[in-house]
């Protein structure tokens, strides 16, 4: 366990903290304004000053309650809360990604927010957004914001190559892919070597790496090899990129994209503000955004992610009644659309698509994609699935691993993952 001796050595550094986040022993008296302490793990570049402006907005109208911001590193808040919250030192609101929140929850983290102010909008979000916050029947989240994977293309190239409208399925998609090179000298798809991308394969023949309500390992079945051999496919043949399996794979992957050197990729909405950063975007409409193709099964598929708000469970009563109050207000309808226009990251609940925010092309071709978003099951470990898929795809897709290697390597690592009780 994580906790243990590391969360001794941290204690102390932890205690000075501790009396702005959940440390405090007042009983939930106060004498002045309640200091909250909130991470944010959203992008520090591109997101964080949107965060920071609506902390005064939020400060202004409620003069009771401070928020001390604290923007951490997305690849390490998941640690450093684990480590943070066993020494009851974490900070009082977390923004976390949907997959960490019932695994904090299992382990008595997060406060329940059921009945709460927080959640008195529940009716106004999203249904399976709500379900991915919630761990053995109890919501310990707010959704903040959403996202999925949806293809996206190149609108101009497609006329230039005489394509009138986006595949469908994968194999309409190598067929288009190699009349955008023959017509336009482009590769017409970058494909990605990564775990997360890989889903829409399984989602698409429908399965998935598990089944959590019959504790089964899925990935090395019928489904799973047929996505397996269609993933694979699109790393071979003409107009489709080789895959890229150096450290920099993502950034060489988007800058291909943005700069008009790949005409489609698999990509979330968290890149939208830098799709139109590129040469290709200039013209916003110019950027058009599908459904993932279908696998053999007919049907799309694609992972449900974003970002809940949660209170940390530690925290004194006065501490959590304004973070209560915190969390309402930041995953309101008002707050959440100047959220998606400022930083192009989709709304969780229907009244924030305004007219203005759909406006953006980015933003609603992501909101008409969202119906073939896969909620992700209610297992704590879920989200740790797909490490395992990120050192052994990059093997296949370059030749140094065949298919039945990494099935069977990926379902030993499963096997130490996952709970007692689960089967392959």
């Amino acid at each position: 366990m994580r906790r243990g001796i590391a969360a001794t050595a941290v204690v102390a550094s932890l205690a000075l903290a501790a009396t702005a986040c959940g440390g405090s022993d007042d009983g939930g008296k106060s004498s002045g304004p309640v200091t909250i302490t909130w991470w944010d793990t959203s992008n520090a570049t591109n997101e964080s000053p949107t965060y920071k402006a609506l902390i005064k907005d939020f400060e202004k109208a409620n003069a009771d309650i401070k928020v001390k911001y604290v923007n951490v590193p997305f690849d390490q808040a998941q640690n450093k809360f684990d480590t943070a919250a066993g020494a009851s030192g974490a900070p009082d609101v977390l923004r976390a990604e949907v997959g960490w929140t019932p695994a904090f929850a299992k382990k008595s983290y997060l406060l329940p927010l059921d009945g709460t102010e927080a959640l008195a909008d529940k009716d106004k979000f999203k249904p399976n957004l709500i379900k991915q916050a919630q761990y053995e029947g109890k919501t310990y989240g707010v959704p903040l914001v959403t996202d999925t994977l949806g293809l996206v293309y190149n609108k101009a190239l497609f006329k230039k190559a005489g394509i009138t409208a986006a595949p469908t399925t994968w194999d309409e998609l190598k067929k288009d892919a190699a009349t955008i090179k023959a017509k336009t000298g482009v590769d017409g798809y970058f494909g990605s070597e990564k775990g997360y991308y890989f889903q829409s394969f399984l989602l698409g023949e429908g399965t998935d790496t598990v089944d959590a309500s019959a504790k089964k390992i899925t990935l090395d079945s019928a489904e799973g090899r047929k996505a397996g051999k269609t993933w694979l496919s699109t790393f071979n043949g003409k107009g489709l990129h080789k895959a890229d399996v150096t450290a920099d794979s993502y950034a060489h992957r988007q800058d291909a994209f943005v700069n008009g050197k790949a005409a489609m990729t698999i990509e979330g909405p968290w890149e939208v503000t830098n799709f139109y950063k590129g040469s290709a975007f200039k013209d916003k409409a110019n950027l058009g955004v599908a459904t993932v193709p279908a696998g053999s099964s007919g049907k799309a598929g694609a992972p449900t992610g974003g970002h809940n708000l949660s209170v940390y469970a530690g925290s004194d009563k006065a501490h959590q009644a304004a973070s209560l109050t915190f969390v309402k207000w930041m995953t309101s309808a008002k707050t959440q659309t100047q959220i998606a226009l400022k930083n192009a990251t989709l709304p969780t609940r229907d009244d924030a698509y305004t007219a203005e925010v759909t406006a953006d092309p980015g933003l609603a071709g992501y909101q008409k994609v969202l119906a073939a978003a896969s909620p992700r099951p209610e297992l704590p470990e879920y989200s740790s699935l797909w490490g395992p898929l990120d050192t052994e795809l990059p093997k296949v897709a370059s030749g140094k691993e065949s298919l039945d290697k990494m099935f069977s390597s990926v379902t030993t690592q499963y096997g130490k993952l996952l709970p007692d009780g689960f089967t392959k």
